[in-house]
């Protein structure tokens, strides 16, 4: 678990599959992320979280508000998905429901996930993708320190060549000396 001033990044329990679900299928969520999911596949994603967390010690944490204990997202690094020009590296990513957008909660949650992978992890440095049209995201990643490597950007393999969502940027932040 993580705490920050706002916020609490925790492992995913059992009682939390319909809000994974809820930001797998959220159309505003999943406008840069790609096609809606089924129940089947946010439970196979659910499950590799966990496996993750027990693996490895990290994961895309769900994310409370401390105030209250809202879930409001997720955020978190993960090894990137086999299959990908990234794959094995520590990836960060975050997902947080429309209600919760534009108030900091993903800059503070994804700070606190950067720290906790450099104090945690041995990875040399942390990437991260979306897709060109992403500027929200794109803005949060320099925010964070995180520079694009134009020479790293790809068309997503797991995406149909005519989709529009199919050409993503890459960038990445470097170990603190």
């Amino acid at each position: 678990m993580i705490e920050t001033e706002r916020l609490i990044l925790r492992p995913w329990r059992e009682e939390d599959r319909a809000l994974f679900h809820r930001l797998g299928n959220d159309p505003d969520t999943m406008r840069y992320l790609g096609p809606l999911r089924t129940r089947e596949e946010d439970d196979q994603a659910f499950d590799r979280q966990q496996t993750f967390f027990v693996t490895g010690g990290t994961c895309g944490w769900l994310v409370e508000r401390r105030a209250d204990r809202q879930p409001i997202g997720m955020c978190g690094t993960k090894p990137a998905r086999p299959g990908l020009p990234i794959a094995g590296e520590m990836e960060i990513g975050w997902r947080f429901e429309p209600d919760y957008r534009g108030q900091g909660y993903a800059l503070e949650a994804a700070q606190a996930s950067l720290s906790y992978v450099w104090k945690t992890t041995s990875a040399p440095h942390v990437v991260a993708i979306t897709v060109q049209d992403n500027i929200p995201s794109r803005r949060l990643m320099e925010r964070l320190g995180m520079r694009h490597v134009v020479a790293a950007d790809f068309d997503h393999p797991f995406l149909p060549e005519d989709s529009p969502l199919r050409r993503h940027v890459l960038y990445r932040i470097d170990r603190p000396a």
